[in-house]
């Protein structure tokens, strides 16, 4: 199983497989327009246009379900990263990415590769990790998703091969990119 062997819905609401992008090294990332991480869609665009010649594709995947950061409709959330972030890569209809309402997409990827803690150099990282602790700690259990922009990197025959956490910004993936193309 990769994940290609999944379909999702884009953000204008039609299904398509995860087939299209054979072939493509993608970043998967769970995404949301009101949280502290949101900056992070600018970096996720740069690192797009960067390498998208090469044959990086990076598939957003808007989710309400940390903290209700993501309350818009789908074309709210579009209008949002087009309008603040210039987001031109793909985006996917809001779903949730963890427990049993998850996008099974999602599922296998959090089942795939394990949760690697967060960066605490990162000036998010402590303070991330105290307020799940202290307000969602099952959260903090097992290796789902933790919260938004999450971030996984596929290879070019659909495997899982890293996880980035939240505390890890776009650019700091660029090396991890660049091994795969």
């Amino acid at each position: 199983m990769n994940v290609y062997d999944f379909k999702v819905k884009t953000i204008e609401g039609k299904e398509v497989s995860l087939q299209e992008y054979k072939g493509k090294v993608l970043v998967i990332v769970n995404t949301a327009s009101k949280c502290g991480f949101t900056p992070q869609y600018e970096g996720l665009e740069k690192l797009y246009q960067q390498y998208k010649e090469q044959g990086v594709e990076i598939l957003g995947f808007p989710s309400n379900q940390f903290a209700e950061q993501e309350p818009g409709s789908d074309q709210e959330v579009k209008n949002f990263c087009q309008l603040n972030y210039g987001v031109s890569f793909p985006l996917f209809a809001k779903g949730d990415v963890r427990g049993e309402s998850a996008q099974p997409l999602f599922n296998y990827l959090s089942s795939s590769i394990a949760f690697g803690g967060f960066d605490m150099n990162h000036p998010n990282g402590k303070m991330l990790q105290g307020f799940l602790a202290e307000k969602f700690p099952e959260l903090l259990v097992g290796d789902s998703i933790k919260w938004n922009f999450t971030k996984f990197v596929i290879d070019r025959e659909g495997n899982v091969v890293k996880r980035f956490e939240p505390t890890t910004e776009p650019a700091a993936m660029a090396d991890a990119l660049e091994k795969l193309l």
